[in-house]
């Protein structure tokens, strides 16, 4: 079966995480996407090299696709895009704003080209704004919007980078290929194309919702008190622990105390498993279980008081003791028949043989022409008439360029003068 956007053509100006990532799930969908590099390849190509050129990072974000370098510097790299654009269905950039503009690959000129184009544009932090024509990558993103702030990742006093995963580039990434898919369906409706703004900073914001969100009621009070204690705080020099102490004091006591028993990592007698209960019948099963009583279900309870705050920080470490006296598969076991949630702490490595995960089809084997045989995560979803399919690992660079001119009318003689120039490879 074809995948959903079989015969849907999409040329690709990415780098590093964010376009590349959002291309990547479109190709598993079924679309041809042509990466165009500089001549000398993404930056990501060569960060901790397997191979001259090849590296495990390049390859996790670009299977799927076909490799055209071009030198788009030059005018004569310019004209193979505009003599293919007339094809292409997408663009997809992330680049400075101005960049685009320089290299003649803006929305303005290539959709002037083809105006059915869907031209899918990352940047930083929005088109707009002082810092609209900044670099920006995504630990920048995660400091300028509090996420780094809200991990409570701190050494010495330093907040430190969310590092297990780029947060923000992956999530523009999921914007990125969610957005084209609604263009091209708006587009099959009404035959028109259009232009489509991502960026890092919105995405990181999208994903800390609750914790942007301001009800007047309740919020616009404490928020302004906040604001001008930490400004006073900054002018005055106050090392960033002492103020993370205070926001983490300032808010979390507005949230309620001891959320945090009953969504949180313990430690058992022979490793560390998770617990997660967001509800009252979740929370009542847990505590149940470990045979403790919890004054949350109290009448009248408070959950604001300092009597509350002692009684929890108590709860926290018997909590504690208890886990420690049982093994992880124990306590899987007992946490499974109360019917609460729970799992298993592990390390992304243990995983591409793990029965679960194998089970869900999230393990590939893909053939790479320069490494050989890759295992890489597989599609993250599945679709029953148009199935997700990777075609091919990720591409050497310039892997495809004959390949891909020949399909768009160039002859061995025109390609043969693009290389002699430099124009590609």
């Amino acid at each position: 079966m074809s995948g959903a956007l079989d015969g849907i053509k999409i040329i690709e100006f990415t780098e590093i995480i964010a376009g590349p990532f959002g291309g990547m799930l479109l190709a598993d969908m079924g679309a041809d996407v042509i990466k165009i590099e500089p001549p000398w390849g993404d930056p990501w190509r060569h960060a901790f090299p397997i191979e001259p050129g090849e590296s495990k990072t390049f390859m996790s974000l670009n299977r799927g696709k076909r490799s055209l370098p071009l030198d788009l510097t030059k005018q004569e790299g310019r004209d193979v895009v505009y003599r293919l654009i007339p094809h292409i269905d997408v663009v997809i950039i992330n680049y400075r704003p101005d960049v685009p503009y320089n290299l003649g690959i803006d929305y303005e000129t290539l959709s002037s080209i083809n105006p059915h184009l869907i031209y899918c544009e990352n940047t930083a932090y929005g088109r707009e704004g002082p810092h609209s024509m900044r670099p920006g990558y995504d630990i920048i993103a995660q400091a300028m919007t509090g996420l780094m702030a809200s991990e409570d990742k701190i050494a010495d006093g330093v907040p430190q980078q969310v590092s297990s995963t780029p947060v923000a580039d992956v999530s523009t990434g999921l914007a990125t290929a969610w957005s084209v898919c609604a263009a091209l369906f708006h587009r099959e409706r009404s035959g028109k194309g259009q232009k489509i703004e991502t960026n890092l900073l919105a995405s990181a914001l999208a994903a800390q919702s609750t914790r942007f969100m301001e009800v007047e009621r309740v919020d616009t009070e404490p928020r302004a008190e906040f604001y001008e204690n930490m400004q006073v705080m900054k002018d005055a020099g106050v090392p960033y622990a002492d103020m993370h102490a205070y926001y983490r004091e300032h808010f979390d006591s507005r949230r309620g105390r001891g959320f945090s028993i009953y969504y949180r990592t313990y430690q058992a007698a022979d490793g560390v498993l998770a617990v997660g209960c967001l509800s009252d019948p979740l929370r009542k099963r847990l505590i149940n279980l470990v045979g403790l009583h919890d004054i949350r279900f109290e009448p009248n309870h408070d959950p604001y008081s300092e009597e509350t705050r002692l009684f929890y920080e108590k709860l926290n470490t018997q909590m504690e003791d208890i886990f420690r006296q049982k093994s992880v598969s124990e306590w899987l076991r007992l946490l499974d028949d109360a019917g609460v949630p729970a799992g298993p702490v592990r390390f992304i490595e243990e995983l591409v043989d793990d029965r679960q995960v194998v089970s869900n089809g999230l393990v590939i084997e893909l053939d790479h022409s320069v490494v050989g045989k890759v295992k890489m995560v597989g599609p993250m979803l599945k679709m029953s008439e148009t199935p997700l399919e990777p075609k091919r690992a990720s591409p050497a660079l310039g892997g495809h360029t004959d390949e891909i001119l020949s399909e768009y009318g160039y002859t061995t003689a025109q390609i043969q003068t693009l290389r002699a120039q430099s124009i590609t490879l």
